[in-house]
């Protein structure tokens, strides 16, 4: 059951959790069933574990408001419901939301009869619409290739918590390293008196580095902070101090008050990191130094819960076990993760790329949708200091022309300047995998880096990720979109292997079944638009529930993966070109079999061996620690 406190960047104390069994309907007239909140209905974990046939399905539960909490207002919360819903409490509807991705809130109190409340919410996912945000859910009834099972409804965390009429909507805290300041930006509900001041304790490894309040506050506000305090130790100096790197995570404690006199009208616990992200001479810098990134694809996956993990402890350990391989962070792709994940990337020290869910078919209306959720994602997501990137739209998903349709680079350009005018301290990449426009890093895409026996496409491969021109012949579609041309960006390779770890008992099904490259369904899908994947021809085999699992290529056991891998790595590294990688991917998924962790999450080749491998080039120079 997933009870943790769903919010961990912006905790209040009193809350009380949803989750748990709700009444299920499929259609409005449908059987009455058992759910499992925060689990869809087409996962195990959900206690229904089938697919849905109708767009529409509804929620049912009761619950009670505790008798403490009475003069408070109410807020009703959602971490996210895919797609649209509307919520009704006591037969009055509260609020209605679109976007599968991002949270919403709707304050209650009016709609409460103070005794036993009943929440009915409907939810509308269009399961076969390409023109929503959708990431890896197929539109059609089983996964396929490297789509996934649909996930509806509501997939992450419902809670209720009290606040008083006066009380913080939100807060942000933007670093500045080089002037060892943070900027305090907040904003409080409109029925805050103008007498309310708001008091600020900052902590960091339990030391106070700040107290003191803002007196007569208007609804939004922003005090400077000066963090540092000119101390040489604490930063700027030889590289030593306060900084957050996945090496070193350090991070600021803060509360928050809203106070109206000796009356606490709010109290707030959050945190920050004092973190710099910038792009020089071709190189990505983390807190001024160079750092050489390497992330690993992770798709947000679980066999039994699908998008959501079955326990917060799956995030923790998914991050414990990267960096145990030797990885600094992850390219989340085509889905915004649960905030939970992002506390723990944030206390384990892991960087991350932002991903929203694309959209297949561009549409003006399939575009404001996507760019109305996006900015939602800023704004929820803001305060991560692993949050070194927003990464939007993947290899030509939602915009298919882009490489010369005016309309589909506009739209590109518009979504990188969006997201640099609400946030210019984290980079921006409008499109991963190739057809570049306006990017802060080129981010390319190739699988060719050949089987084990082909040693001449090993060579273009090892000669190729040495220049632009080379890529040019590695990489599926051209690498700049028509009338764009590489500015000196630095250039990475974000995904790269996808290497299937065949056993033994998958070779005898493959040679049985006699098949080569992807199902013929996975074919003739590709077939549409071979371009759109970006792959070499796809290893395939029979994994253990008789179906088809693939890779981009293969590799006869973990000895041989290792050999496969090093090889790569070590191709990557010897490029002067290339500043970062990600290895594509984390985790088995359904019939996607290429990951480093099988589909319950635990290691498939030696953890050690990986580590090593990739810790033959430095990250960075060192970061001192703090004594």
């Amino acid at each position: 059951m997933r009870n943790e406190y769903p919010r961990p960047d912006f905790v209040r104390e009193q809350w009380q959790s949803l989750n748990g069994t709700w009444d299920f309907y499929e259609r409005l007239r449908a059987e009455k069933l058992q759910i499992q909140v925060p689990f869809v209905p087409q996962s195990r974990l959900s206690g229904i574990g089938r697919n849905l046939t109708s767009d529409t399905i509804l929620y049912e539960r009761q619950f009670t408001v505790p008798e403490d909490w009475e003069g408070k207002r109410i807020l009703l919360h959602f971490g996210a419901v895919d797609y649209r819903c509307g919520v009704w409490v006591n037969g009055q509807c509260a609020g209605t939301h679109q976007g599968g991705q991002t949270p919403f809130t709707f304050d209650i109190t009016d709609f409460l009869n103070g005794v036993e409340e009943h929440l009915r919410v409907s939810a509308v996912d269009y399961l076969t619409d390409e023109s929503i945000p959708r990431g890896k859910q197929y539109w059609k009834e089983k996964g396929q290739f490297i789509w996934y099972t649909q996930s509806s409804g509501i997939w992450q965390s419902v809670w209720i918590e009290p606040v008083d009429s006066a009380h913080m909507e939100w807060i942000h805290f933007t670093p500045d390293i080089d002037q060892g300041t943070v900027e305090i930006t907040y904003q409080v509900s409109d029925d805050t008196p103008d007498t309310c001041q708001l008091e600020l304790d900052i902590r960091f490894r339990g030391s106070k580095v700040y107290t003191g309040s803002i007196e007569g506050i208007n609804k939004r506000g922003k005090i400077i902070v000066d963090v540092f305090r000119n101390q040489a130790l604490c930063g700027a100096f030889h590289f030593t101090g306060w900084y957050w790197s996945p090496e070193h995570p350090y991070l600021f404690d803060v509360k928050a008050r809203l106070r109206d006199g000796d009356d606490c009208r709010d109290s707030i616990e959050t945190y920050f990191g004092m973190r710099k992200i910038h792009v020089q001479d071709g190189r990505v810098y983390l807190n001024n130094q160079p750092y050489y990134q390497k992330l690993l694809l992770d798709q947000g996956y679980w066999k039994d819960g699908l998008m959501t993990a079955p326990d917060q402890e799956e995030y923790a350990e998914d991050i414990r076990k990267a960096k145990a391989m030797g990885f600094n962070g992850c390219r989340k792709h085509e889905k915004v993760e649960d905030p939970v994940f992002l506390y723990w990337a944030d206390r384990l020290g892991f960087l991350v790329w932002e991903s929203m869910a694309s959209f297949w078919s561009f549409t003006p209306q399939g575009a404001t949708v996507f760019a109305e959720e996006w900015t939602r994602v800023i704004q929820r997501d803001y305060n991560h200091p692993c949050i070194v990137l927003w990464n939007m739209m993947n290899e030509s998903w939602g915009v298919p022309r882009v490489y010369d349709d005016s309309r589909q680079q506009h739209f590109a350009r518009a979504m990188y300047h969006m997201a640099r005018g609400l946030d210019d301290t984290r980079l921006v990449i409008a499109n991963d995998g190739w057809e570049m426009t306006e990017n802060d890093i080129c981010a390319f895409h190739t699988y060719k880096h050949g089987e084990q026996g082909d040693t001449g496409q090993q060579a273009r491969f090892r000669a190729g990720v040495r220049s632009l021109e080379g890529l040019s012949g590695l990489v599926e579609r051209p690498l700049f979109a028509k009338g764009f041309s590489y500015e000196g960006q630095p250039v990475m390779l974000t995904e790269i292997g996808g290497v299937a770890i065949r056993t033994a008992e998958e070779e005898r099904g493959e040679e049985a079944d006699s098949t080569a490259g992807v199902s013929v369904e996975a074919e003739n899908t590709a077939g549409a638009d071979a371009n759109t994947f970006g792959t070499a021809e796809a290893d395939s085999c029979r994994n253990g529930d008789g179906n088809t699992s693939w890779g981009y290529t293969g590799a006869d056991g973990p000895e041989a993966f290792l050999e496969v891998y090093e090889r790569l790595i070590g191709d990557i590294y010897a490029s002067d070109l290339i500043c970062g990688f990600c290895y594509t991917q984390l985790a088995d998924i359904e019939q996607e079999q290429n990951g480093l962790l099988d589909e319950m999450h635990q290691y498939k080749a030696d953890a050690v061996e990986i580590k090593r491998i990739n810790d033959g080039k430095a990250t960075t120079g060192s970061f001192s620690t703090v004594e």
